[in-house]
């Protein structure tokens, strides 16, 4: 990217108004200010400043609107039609009641983008149910421990609440990067659009591997995470570490052995990978031996000592030591803002790093209505035309643009879930995606992750290989890899190796800790994410070991996301100047964003009460999981809305009660619901008014009528295993939808036509002779 445009943003000149409240719709819109939108958000009078205000409304201009009020609602209409990007996070037809609809303002503002992130669809026969955070992982089965952690006795039944937003945090970064690629398609072609993306739909962007199956054997049954040793460690200071020496031998546990001085276990077979995987007692064996070693040393020293040997193992730390952590602060994953009622106060820094990011600083929040004055000024003046960027030499008529990256080449370098369901994701909005694995690779295969890709197995470390990465790479325009920082420069193939040669080339780098400070070139997956920052430590609560959080991916999920936000970044920055530039995600500020109105810190702060831990059922009698007879519910609602439960006969004595007295309340509705079947339970809440869902498995989630129809749950046909289910597609665009690519096929079977588009066919037998291209034996994509 240009040095002239450091600091500025690549939103630079963007406008936003953000009507969005809670977390989903703000959440979304200081993604983009932080990328250098001029953002400002409307307040509703008399909203309550909670905390994470601090964080949510950063860097933007603020005025208080009151919708209801013709005066008002006209103000926020001219805003609306001023602007490039509206955000809403209302239920389906609320913006409509107020005007402000995207049928309202899309014939006065044909170029708008307007994005809406309600809690379910505006098709979704559930639209008018109150979606709490509650109800959507009910909805989606996103309330079970993972496999593997639960207590001992543990119901696996038994729903548990966590406070970590997952559903609007997958909405918010879906809705970011679907509103970046619409601007980049608007430059295209002069269109705006409306995108919706429900925190319903968002979440099957979660669900992801754990919801693809063949359907001839069904959905199989999780397996916990181990192998090799994984697993939590309790050390000498009573901390904990957590460890996973996967990814296809023994190597990195051999190496935590030979730090710790302990390389005389090889010679009882407990390095070799293969014996470990086949004997389950030699696996135990190990475990017990482990647990031995760590209570030698204490986490943070065991942290150090792993991470300089190349180990993905982390000391498990609290959110508030994580903001406190060097490297954290180093690497920008946490800044310090000078809050007008907080003072210096540590939160996230950005989600993604751009060349355009490079000198940004962060900006405080302002307090409600504090640009009251020019804001409205600015709303009283006849709505201006949003600001039309220059037009871009496009290949074909911008009537013929039907996608948003549609021309664009993108070469995927990445492996496991992160970086692959970036590559996936671009090419759902309309990219050519080249997947590239080593041919030794046993994990290029998930096949959700790699659908609508084309595959090669092909070793670009060795000379040979490197040519033919050479010349796809002079073919490409984004280039994705997830390396840890150095090993791709030390390839001969790192940023600086491209830029030498197409400086036009986005080249987008996902890592675990990110670029920069101390920890770069540290190795870690999901685990070590969620470990470091910590969102173990809160899985685990104030009375149980740390575990990993939730029965899905959400840090590994997340960041593919936030790679694909950050790819199409540099998307639209060369979109907008023709220059390239290096991007960077990482999973650990994925799982810093995941807590991200959690992640506070400053003077006199005090422990908030937060739901804890796998007992957890809720914040209160209002929002938490109760039994009914034949399983589980969630109840979310305002204490106010106790009163219409009047409208149900068996519910009428909890109606009747005081909402101060939530010991009271919460026997009353747990006596009252316990008789009744699910069905009819969230029914008659429903029709009260409230929101309410039954708790569903994984499995019923994916054979869900609703999931069926809305496309979230669709069936491919694939050329090996027959019909296979998988997680459809998440984000509705009007005038650029996404496309659904095909499905995977064995790594590398795309090898003869691939080199053939570059001149190399010719050369297939040459290249599997040196084993630099693999073309039997190919990897199963299930």
């Amino acid at each position: 990217m240009t040095e002239t445009a450091a600091g500025a943003g690549v939103l630079s000149g963007i406008k936003v108004v953000d009507f969005g409240h809670f977390v989903a719709g703000p959440l979304t819109a200081v993604m983009l200010a932080d990328q250098g939108a001029e953002v400002v958000h409307v307040d509703r009078p008399g909203a309550e400043l909670a905390e994470a205000d601090a964080f949510l409304n950063r860097g933007k201009r603020r005025v208080t609107l009151d919708l209801k009020d013709p005066a008002d609602a006209a103000i926020a209409a001219r805003l609306a039609a001023g602007a490039d990007v509206v955000i809403e996070n209302f239920r389906p037809g609320v913006m409509d009641r107020h005007g402000l609809g995207w049928q309202q303002l899309a014939p006065v503002a044909p170029r708008l983008i307007y994005c809406s992130l309600p809690g379910f669809g505006r098709d979704d026969p559930r639209a008018a149910i109150p979606a709490w955070e509650g109800v959507v992982a009910a909805a989606t089965a996103n309330c079970s421990i993972r496999v593997g952690q639960e207590p001992e006795g543990w119901d696996t039944t038994r729903p548990t609440y966590s406070a970590v937003p997952l559903a609007s945090n997958f909405a918010a970064f879906l809705a970011a990067t679907a509103i970046v690629a619409a601007l980049t398609f608007r430059h295209r072609t002069g269109r705006g659009q409306l995108i919706e993306v429900p925190l319903f739909h968002a979440m099957f962007e979660l669900i992801g591997k754990a919801g693809s199956f063949v359907q001839a054997d069904g959905l199989a049954p999780p397996k916990p995470h181990s192998g090799n040793g994984s697993g939590t460690y309790e050390c000498a200071d009573g901390r904990y570490v957590r460890m996973d020496p996967i990814g296809g031998s023994a190597r990195f546990l051999r190496w935590l052995l030979d730090a710790a001085g302990a390389e005389s276990w090889a010679a009882d077979g407990l390095t070799d990978g293969v014996r470990l995987a086949r004997h389950k007692e030699l696996e135990e064996q190990l475990k017990e031996r482990l647990r031995g070693m760590f209570l030698t040393r204490t986490a943070e020293e065991w942290g150090e000592l792993a991470g300089d040997a190349g180990v993905p193992l982390v000391f498990i730390r609290t959110c508030r030591e994580w903001l406190q952590t060097p490297h954290a602060r180093v690497a920008g994953h946490v800044v310090s803002v000078a809050d007008p009622l907080f003072g210096e106060t540590w939160m996230p820094g950005l989600p993604v790093h751009t060349a355009a990011s490079s000198g940004w600083t962060p900006r405080p929040r302002q307090l409600p209505d504090t640009d009251h004055d020019a804001v409205a000024a600015e709303g009283s003046q006849p709505a201006a035309p949003a600001a039309s960027a220059a037009t871009a030499a496009a290949a074909r008529p911008a009537e013929d643009i039907t996608r948003a990256f549609e021309g664009l080449r993108v070469l995927d370098l990445t492996e496991i879930l992160a970086g692959p369901t970036s590559g996936r994701i671009l090419g759902e909005y309309g990219a050519d995606v080249v997947k590239i694995n080593a041919p030794n690779s046993t994990v290029a295969a998930h096949g959700i992750v790699n659908r609508g890709k084309r595959s090669i197995l092909l070793n670009v470390e060795a000379e040979r290989g490197q040519a033919v990465f050479w010349e796809l790479a002079s073919r490409s325009d984004v280039i994705i890899q997830n390396y840890p920082e150095g090993t791709a420069d030390r390839y001969g193939i790192g940023y600086r190796h491209v830029r030498a040669r197409f400086p036009d080339v986005v080249y987008v780098s996902v890592t675990c800790y990110g670029e920069g400070g101390l920890w770069g070139a540290r190795r870690g997956w999901e685990t070590q994410g969620q470990a470091v920052t910590g969102m173990m430590e809160r899985a685990g609560g104030d009375h149980h070991v740390p575990e990993v959080l939730g029965p899905y991916n959400v840090v590994d999920f997340g960041s593919g996301v936030m790679t694909a936000f950050a790819a199409s970044l540099g998307i639209f920055h060369r979109t907008r100047t023709s220059a390239g530039g290096l991007v960077t995600a990482s999973l650990a500020q994925t799982a810093t964003y995941h807590q991200a109105i959690f992640m506070l810190d400053y003077a006199g702060r005090r422990q908030h009460a937060e739901p804890r831990g796998p007992e957890a059922l809720g914040t209160g009698p209002f929002q938490r999981y109760y039994q009914v007879r034949d399983g589980w519910i969630f109840l979310g609602m305002k204490p106010s809305q106790l009163p219409s439960l009047r409208s149900v006969p068996w519910l009428a004595g909890a109606a009747g009660l005081s909402p101060a007295d939530a010991t009271a309340v919460a026997e009353a509705l747990s006596a009252a619901l316990a008789g009744r079947s699910a069905a009819e339970a969230t029914r008659a809440l429903q029709e009260a008014g409230v929101g309410a869902h039954e708790v569903l498995t994984t499995e019923q989630v994916m054979t869900s009528e609703p999931a069926r129809k809305l496309g979230l749950s669709l069936t491919q046909r694939s050329e090996e295993f027959g019909p296979v289910v998988m997680p459809g597609l998440t984000v509705r665009l009007s005038e650029s939808p996404l496309v659904l690519g095909g499905p995977a096929g064995r790594a590398g079977s795309d090898a003869e036509s691939i080199l053939a588009e570059v001149g190399l066919a010719g050369r297939m037998t040459e290249l599997s002779r040196y084993w630099v291209l693999r073309t039997d034996n190919l990897p199963p994509p299930w």
